[in-house]
């Protein structure tokens, strides 16, 4: 009964102020609080579209988010990235809810590399539906870019809805600034830090930690300010798999779990 309560809300917040859930998915940028505008890994295309170009190999991926507080509140991705001599390409699905409410993405997108800086977009196409309220349905574009300042120091932004899309004649889709800073003063240590600012809400802090322990171990640590959260995660690669856990401890929907699986295709050399 709560949950019907609860996604009857959610159900009337969206198609009265169009707000979404995060897109935000990876274990690693999870267990980093989601400061991942200046992550390049396999799953930017829902971080900064911009990154994508820093992918290294045709890669596929998946990221499953449970939060056991709510059932029917939990998140998927999925996707894959090809690099092409133009650049580098991808395409990816989301989704978040149950039969009682949901949402669901494609994104596809697109970033290359020019100088010291890469820049991408994603269009996104978008649909919300409710039991109550029906579906709808959006267009919208992002876009961002990471630079490359030092080998130590990088900086990364993206606008999420540059389109201003709206799901009906008033209701516009949440446009939001995000920008970050990441320092790497060794190997085996990074720092990355990022503030995000939707233009009906206000401002979030977001700041995490990562240590590579042996090569291709790794431990994570993350904090957020408003709305205050702690995040913890572990990660682990072996040839071409990558795997990734995460934890959320949250002062508002408590603790949430996500696990991430990327796996790195062999590239093929040309006869």
């Amino acid at each position: 009964m709560k949950r019907c309560i609860l996604y009857g809300l959610m159900g009337s917040c969206l198609f009265v102020q169009a707000q979404s859930v995060s897109t935000r998915m990876g274990a690693r940028a999870a267990g980093m609080g989601y400061a991942s505008s200046v992550l390049a890994d396999e799953m930017v295309l829902f971080n900064n579209p911009g990154a994508i170009t820093k992918v290294p190999k045709a890669s596929t991926y998946f990221a499953y988010e449970v939060s056991p507080t709510l059932p029917g509140a939990n998140r998927t991705s999925a996707g894959f990235s090809i690099p092409t001599r133009f650049g580098v390409g991808g395409l990816g699905l989301f989704r978040f809810g149950d039969n009682l409410y949901s949402e669901q993405i494609i994104s596809g997108g697109f970033s290359n590399k020019l100088g010291i800086a890469s820049l991408g977009a994603k269009v996104n196409y978008i649909q919300y539906q409710s039991e109550s309220f029906g579906t709808k349905s959006a267009v919208a574009i992002d876009f961002g870019g990471l630079v490359q300042i030092t080998s130590q120091i990088s900086v990364g932004a993206y606008i999420v809805n540059l389109t201003q899309s709206k799901i009906s004649s008033d209701e516009y889709l949440p446009v939001k600034l995000v920008a970050g800073f990441g320092f790497k003063p060794s190997e085996q240590f990074f720092v990355s830090t990022e503030i995000e600012k939707d233009i009906d809400i206000k401002a979030t802090w977001r700041s995490g930690v990562e240590y590579t322990i042996h090569k291709k171990v790794f431990v994570r640590t993350g904090f957020n300010l408003k709305p205050t959260a702690a995040f913890f995660g572990l990660g682990a690669q072996a040839r071409r798999l990558k795997v990734d856990y995460a934890i959320k401890l949250a002062t508002t929907l408590g603790t949430t779990h996500q696990a991430s699986a990327i796996f790195q295709f062999e590239k093929i050399s040309k006869k």
